[in-house]
């Protein structure tokens, strides 16, 4: 079969090589002049910098990206994280988020004291682990078709129903039940940790996904050597060798459904396939889809910006002096940021050794940091946020004034611009206590058309979005 795929993020590309795989002609249809969506790189003044995403997981057992990646065999070139993240609190105490389960339960007790963290920390990493074993059981989910009955029945396991419940209890409602909730410090420590995985707060996360979010330092991170576009590299270029094609610079401006195949208006001509899977999120793609089912079904089920976030983004170079053993930092801060509200900022660094990222002696960092309702919260004076951000660096030790070499940011607008998503948002759709993960977007669009990327089942992040590809390939196949 011939096979379009509008969007080239992480999504569309682990769908595109699993369907490669299996000999369809895959076409990437991306129009920006790089692929990889939110999960890029790009050189400037001598850097390569993140568009988004920083670090990789995914890679462990039962995972979805280790599944993509053993069946196609891509390889990519990427160090395992030891320490994947320090965190500094309000109060200016640093906090380790370890690897290993035991050694983080001990810090989170040195940190917040030990009242119900050991056994906290214990039910939710089984937890994690649950939704992970199951996110591959369940290829089918969730069921949109008589046809996904089957794959699910098969892929039943007892445990799944025990667990079901929990996807109606909150974050706040796990951290009640161990007396949690009375620990302002780690009440704020926990919702921070949510917003940069769940992108909501523990009122409105439920215990699956908040659980998985919250334990994802607890599984393999990785370092990817020349930023993540190395990792979408890999994957263009399996898709290629298989005979797919990858076409840049090339905007989808309308589709429509004629004669049994998929129509594609495009800047440079009309393009027709007899599968359609869409990796853009939903919300553009409904307004290139004139197809009235579809927005019937979908209206009342978009988010909008006020449930949305964007984000403000800086790179940085920056002159090397002492290297940080860590390269993941979340940082607290005493004030909210002006303009945007923001009350933490994400900062990653550059390996040492990574001479493809920066020259020897250099570094680059990336800042990223969320603007809720990006539509109705423009940046008016993007130096002024970039000076406060660059003097809590300062204070706190990251990076001194005087080790800047180059600086850039970008607001909502920004990413609106270089990824074509609606309001500028990033992240995908947050989650919400009223939305269960079986009312979440389904890959299916209709028996021909699907759905993948961090609008679609299970949400964001890479091995959510990866996850959502192998779904949206399962369930083409399934309906033949």
């Amino acid at each position: 079969m011939k096979i379009g795929i509008i969007g080239s993020g992480m999504g569309s590309l682990s769908a595109g090589a699993l369907l490669a795989k299996d000999g369809h002609a895959v076409h990437i249809i991306e129009q920006n002049y790089l692929p990889g969506g939110c999960t890029s790189s790009y050189y400037r003044k001598g850097f390569i910098f993140e568009a988004g995403a920083t670090t990789v997981v995914g890679l462990d057992e039962h995972m979805p990206l280790r599944y993509i990646l053993e069946q196609t065999a891509i390889q990519i070139d990427m160090k395992p994280l030891d320490r994947p993240m320090q965190i500094r609190l309000k109060n200016g105490q640093q906090l380790e988020r370890f690897a290993n389960l035991e050694d983080w339960i001990r810090e989170a007790e040195r940190i917040f004291g030990p009242k119900g963290q050991a056994a906290f920390w214990r039910r939710a990493y089984a937890i994690s682990q649950f939704v992970w074993e199951t996110s591959l059981q369940q290829q089918s989910f969730p069921p949109s078709s008589w046809r996904d009955l089957g794959p699910m029945i098969k892929g039943f396991r007892p445990k799944q129903l025990a667990f079901a419940g929990l996807a109606f209890r909150s974050m706040k409602k796990m951290l009640q039940q161990y007396g949690l909730d009375k620990n302002p410090d780690f009440m704020a420590f926990v919702n921070e940790q949510l917003l940069i995985t769940a992108q909501n707060y523990l009122e409105e996360v439920n215990v699956l996904f908040g659980a998985t979010a919250l334990c994802y330092t607890l599984f393999g991170n990785y370092y990817v050597y020349g930023g993540l576009y190395q990792l979408v590299k890999p994957f263009c270029d399996y898709i290629e060798a298989q005979g797919g094609q990858l076409h840049l610079r090339r905007k989808v401006e309308q589709i429509e459904r004629k004669n049994g195949q998929y129509i594609l208006q495009t800047n440079q001509g009309p393009m027709a396939f007899d599968r359609l899977i869409s990796g853009i999120p939903i919300n553009n793609l409904l307004d290139i889809w004139p197809n009235k089912k579809l927005h019937q079904r979908y209206k009342k089920r978009l988010l909008q910006s006020p449930q949305l976030n964007s984000a403000f983004q800086m790179g940085i170079g920056f002159k090397r002096r002492e290297d940080s053993p860590v390269l993941h930092h979340q940082i607290h801060l005493k004030q909210p940021l002006s303009q945007i509200g923001s009350q933490s900022i994400f900062l990653s660094f550059s390996d040492p050794i990574d001479w493809y990222r920066a020259p020897l002696g250099q570094g680059v960092a990336s800042i990223s940091t969320h603007i809720p309702d990006p539509a109705r919260r423009p940046v008016k004076d993007k130096a002024a946020l970039e000076e406060e951000i660059l003097k809590v660096l300062d204070e706190q030790g990251y990076i001194a004034q005087d080790q800047v070499l180059y600086r850039h940011s970008s607001a909502s607008s920004s990413w609106e611009s270089w990824t074509q998503r609606k309001f500028g948002f990033v992240g995908g759709y947050p989650q919400f206590l009223k939305i269960k993960p079986w009312q979440m977007l389904d890959a299916r669009l209709e028996k021909g058309a699907y759905l993948c990327g961090d609008t679609a089942y299970p949400g964001q992040g890479i091995p959510g979005v990866a996850l959502s590809g192998i779904i949206a390939y399962k369930k083409l196949l399934l309906d033949g």
